[in-house]
């Protein structure tokens, strides 16, 4: 983070899709992705997360190269693109394989800062040994291509938790691979910010997103996190807590904010951008305390 007033902010794939959602068929954005750069632009963000089926549209209607040159020219510092599943499972090489193939493509020609990948939804993993390998994998092929893997614990899929995955991280030992911070997750897997703080080292987080919820869950968890997040400060989390206690972990990166809710997915997208923008913002401890002394 250059300014501590003023942070960096990325807005994660969903924020700015207009009326997307995960597990819709397809994912993509019907928002044409000239015009989601100009709102990220004039609304102030640092950079910008793409969905794999975003991905898919963009190689085939402008390509790699011109998307990279209008990313260049609004001046964004930050992309993110995901998602990866089925990793670990090689019989399911001819779904995953492909998939990670245009994300490696994608990262390296728009020079992505990692590449997001998950795991099944379930039950947590007993052992979470059988995904050391496997990662070890995804991660040496990012190497070769210039980016990262980093692994986004969810509290509904076989990596359930920070704690659990930073110790999967310890296991695959390379620096190239990591964990993105989710707050919405990390507060639906009941760890609280003295446990995050204590289970997970600054160098281990490539990427975080903030967001907000209620205390209550609707629908299943996925649901939930699909259909009901809020925005930073109008929920029950501490989302300042949460940013305050990565900063005193050492983390200094961007801020992911990833907002995922039916009245997010209504508006139009620069309205979206600005609100999601401005209520992040107010939730950094600078940020609070001007507010306060105003």
């Amino acid at each position: 983070m250059n300014d501590a007033t003023f942070p960096e902010l990325v807005a994660s794939c969903w924020t700015s899709a207009g009326d997307a959602a995960p597990l819709r068929e397809p994912e993509t954005s019907p928002v044409p992705i000239a015009d989601r750069l100009e709102a990220l632009a004039v609304t102030g963000w640092s950079g910008f997360g793409l969905v794999h089926d975003d991905l898919v549209e963009a190689k085939a209607t402008m390509g790699f190269p011109t998307l990279r040159k209008l990313i260049d020219e609004a001046g964004f510092r930050y992309l993110e693109v995901e998602l990866l599943s089925d990793w670990w499972d090689e019989d399911l090489h001819y779904n995953w394989r492909p998939r990670f193939d245009l994300l490696l493509d994608a990262a390296e020609t728009l020079g992505a800062r990692f590449i997001k990948v998950g795991t099944a939804f379930g039950d947590p993993a007993p052992d979470l040994n059988v995904f050391v390998d496997p990662l070890r994998r995804l991660t040496a092929e990012a190497k070769a291509r210039g980016t990262r893997i980093a692994l986004e614990p969810i509290p509904f899929t076989a990596v359930s938790s920070i704690p659990a995955a930073a110790d999967l991280m310890r296991l695959v030992a390379m620096p190239e691979c990591g964990l993105v911070v989710d707050y919405w997750h990390v507060y639906r897997a009941g760890t609280t910010l003295e446990e995050l703080a204590a289970s997970v080292t600054a160098d281990q987080i490539f990427g975080v997103e903030l967001n907000d919820a209620d205390n209550e869950v609707r629908g299943t968890l996925f649901e939930d996190t699909r259909d009901n997040r809020r925005l930073c400060g109008e929920g029950d989390q501490d989302v300042t807590g949460f940013i305050r206690t990565l900063q005193e972990l050492g983390y200094e990166g961007p801020w992911g904010v990833e907002i995922l809710s039916n009245e997010h997915r209504k508006l139009p997208v620069r309205d979206a951008l600005k609100v999601a923008y401005s209520t992040a913002l107010a939730c950094f401890p600078a940020q609070v305390a001007h507010t306060r002394r105003a």
